[in-house]
């Protein structure tokens, strides 16, 4: 066997294995815009499986935001924010996701895993503590892993538990301390503790990033997101991150912050410093997507009424239900092969609800993610809730 032979043996090794555990992952064509409808692999499905919480993924206006800034300003920006790449409409996104978050200033990202990779191994170098949540995203985790890299302490605190976090804390010598947490966990759907998060900041004098990949444009007036849903402030020591390719139905990221922190993470943050600024047209779609959210009461009363709907139609059905307030909806079957089986008896009845598996979640707990939409009526909720029933 010639040396490239090998190699790819050894890849196609872990393949088999990955097949053998039921854990190997597909990518489905979508022939259709994202939408509560989708057309997929030549398939005509109800789709709760996207993260398009208010349905603007589809949006007409946004759609022709974009297509007008793309004719007016070009294709591309052409290079990173700090050669030349940082157009005027990357800069009046900006200024307008700081006054809406109620922050002083604001930084976008091409994508929310680059905006996280900037964040806390930039704020934590050598000899800071960073205290992160067991189960924040995957994004969180790689930047705490760069943290430790460059001589950070890391260490990881039971989900949600304020009293191990508090022991961590009041245990650390370090003269910088980081608590990194998801807002709402993007595989259980549930909310960070933010008042007991903030007090602990505030006793131990840390950094709290938090990230508001799926509470951004869902919770809070206005949809302004987790910290406007607890009342609480853009306090200087707090860092938010929010996506821009979820409720907000384009694509992208930001962080804002202090003037000083956000000044520092556009200095310092590599992530930001070398890549390619986005489009200058997502920017433009991004204003009109933001307008949209700024006035989208009615968007969000209706997704939380299909929640609740839902929520109600699942009691007394033999799979686990998590507590979750969001749009985020787990329903724990447990064994991968039974969530893979659920979800294909569901795609076959025309429901697209994807099945989540270890690593993504803990071994053991299986499920499908059931994401709700603003766009879904209630027959759609219905019809899934059929279904289930009929296979329970």
């Amino acid at each position: 066997m010639t040396q490239p032979d090998r190699l790819n043996a050894e890849l196609a090794a872990v393949m088999h294995e990955l097949a053998a555990a039921g854990l190997t992952r597909r990518r489905r064509v979508l022939e259709s815009p994202c939408g509560r409808l989708a057309a997929v692999d030549g398939k005509k499905v109800l789709n709760f499986a996207s993260n398009d919480y208010l349905g603007l993924a589809g949006n007409r206006e946004i759609a022709q935001a974009m297509a007008d800034g793309a004719l007016l300003w070009g294709a591309g920006s052409g290079a990173s924010h700090l050669v030349s790449g940082h157009l005027t409409p990357h800069e009046t996104l900006e200024q307008e996701i700081a006054a809406f978050s109620g922050f002083p200033r604001a930084l976008t990202f091409s994508t929310g895993y680059l905006a996280n990779l900037a964040v806390t191994p930039t704020l934590a170098g050598r000899g800071a503590a960073v205290f992160a949540d067991k189960l924040n995203h995957a994004s969180l985790i790689d930047a705490m892993q760069l943290a430790k890299a460059n001589g950070a302490d890391v260490q990881r605190y039971p989900h949600n538990d304020m009293a191990a976090l508090e022991k961590m804390l009041a245990a650390s010598s370090a003269a910088t301390k980081v608590i990194v947490t998801d807002a709402v966990f993007s595989m259980d759907g549930d909310l960070a503790p933010l008042p007991l998060l903030f007090a602990l900041a505030e006793r131990y004098d840390a950094w709290l990033v938090i990230d508001d990949a799926h509470g951004f444009g869902v919770l809070g007036a206005q949809g302004k997101g987790c910290l406007a849903h607890f009342n609480l402030p853009a306090a200087p020591r707090i860092l938010l991150m929010g996506t821009l390719g979820k409720a907000a139905g384009v694509g992208g990221a930001f962080v804002a912050g202090s003037a000083t922190a956000i000044e520092y993470l556009l200095q310092k943050g590599r992530s930001y410093i070398f890549t390619t600024a986005a489009p200058p047209a997502i920017a433009c779609a991004l204003r009109k997507s933001l307008e949209i959210i700024r006035n989208g009461d009615a968007l969000r009363t209706s997704l939380f009424a299909r929640i609740a709907q839902l929520r109600d139609g699942l009691a007394g059905l033999p799979w686990q239900l998590l507590p979750s307030p969001t749009a985020i909806q787990p329903l724990i079957v447990g064994d991968n092969e039974a969530a893979l089986k659920l979800a294909n008896a569901l795609w076959e009845r025309g429901l697209w609800v994807p099945a989540i598996r270890p690593p993504t979640v803990p071994k053991g707990t299986a499920r499908l993610r059931i994401s709700v939409s603003a766009a879904h009526s209630e027959a759609d909720i219905a019809a899934l809730l059929g279904a289930l029933k009929e296979l329970a």
